[in-house]
């Protein structure tokens, strides 16, 4: 009890079928693989962006450690 057996989904997915037609099962499990490219090439074209930034902020961030050692030793 409790737990759905293979011959339940079975029956879900029968019934599914009947309802929508397999044209329209297809067609909606084909837009929603463009869907999941389109986000994963997003991500992917974010990706590199962050990165630069994230290199210019460790680039900046020594000098302002310098700096300050400097200002620490004329005191």
């Amino acid at each position: 009890m409790g737990g759905l057996s293979i011959w339940h989904w079975l029956i879900v997915l029968a019934v599914v079928l009947l309802l929508f037609g397999t044209g329209r099962v297809g067609n909606l499990m084909g837009e929603l693989g463009k869907g999941m490219k389109a986000f994963k090439n997003n991500i992917a074209d974010d990706q590199p962006s962050k990165d630069a930034s994230m290199l210019e902020q460790q680039a900046k961030a020594p000098d302002a450690r310098n700096e300050t050692k400097a200002e620490q030793s004329k005191v």
